[in-house]
């Protein structure tokens, strides 16, 4: 099969999709065809080459292969959308980072970096979201639950694995971050669910901007930011299909 013939089947199974393609299933639509694995590595790096000067791309996440529209897109492609997209708080963030970059971690360790308790509606939140997974059990005496991220996690922030999380030393202020967010577009063209975890639920932990400021101080903080800063790079990215 032509080369040719075999980046259009390819784009046309990317876009046909809602989700990310996998190598393997790329790879089972050749079956019956004299197709390589070579042949298609060299197809998507041709199919990347040739959408990086238009407004969509074919990225590579941890589930596989999709097409999305650019974050610069988002200003104009936000337009279609009514409905804003929810606003993550700053307690929200904080959870997550700590799960992202201490996995795996309980909700006592969570709330020892934190200094105040976590929310359970921030918890059911990131379950809710599939950010965050259960994936076993600490031997501590009640054998609290611990978690870490997912592959849904990974995608949503256009990563491949979890030590593509930049480094801490590559972090933004974590408020200006944060209105960023409140301003990005759904992804996938849906309709943003209500979260759990809302301006509400931060006071009924009895934290204030201030006392959260100086709860996560130093690298804790950090966590945060970075976490807030790969959302507000990723949000603008819509999944075509």
């Amino acid at each position: 099969m032509e080369q040719t013939q075999i980046k259009k089947i390819i784009e046309a199974a990317l876009m046909a999709v809602d989700k990310p393609l996998p190598m393997k299933q790329i790879q089972s639509l050749f079956k019956t065809d004299d197709v390589d694995k070579s042949d298609v590595n060299k197809a998507l790096v041709d199919l990347q080459e040739e959408y990086e000067d238009r407004g969509v791309s074919i990225v590579e996440v941890a589930s596989g292969y999709r097409v999305q529209i650019d974050q610069d897109m988002s200003p104009w492609i936000s337009k279609l959308f009514e409905e804003r997209p929810p606003r993550y708080t700053r307690a929200l963030l904080e959870t997550l980072a700590l799960v992202a970059y201490r996995q795996p971690i309980t909700r006592s360790e969570i709330e020892e970096v934190r200094g105040v308790a976590v929310s359970t509606n921030i918890i059911k939140t990131l379950l809710e979201r599939e950010w965050v997974q259960v994936v076993g059990h600490k031997e501590v005496p009640g054998r609290p639950a611990m978690y870490a991220t997912t592959k849904e996690f990974l995608d949503y922030f256009n990563l491949k694995r979890i030590d593509e999380l930049p480094p801490l030393s590559e972090l933004t202020d974590l408020d200006a971050i944060d209105t960023q967010l409140e301003m990005s577009m759904p992804r996938n063209g849906e309709k943003p669910e209500a979260q759990g975890d809302d301006s509400s639920a931060e006071s009924a932990e009895g934290e204030s901007d201030t006392e959260a400021a100086e709860t996560t101080e130093s690298i804790d903080a950090e966590f945060a930011e970075e976490i807030a800063e790969q959302a507000a790079d990723s949000n603008g990215s819509v999944i075509l299909h």
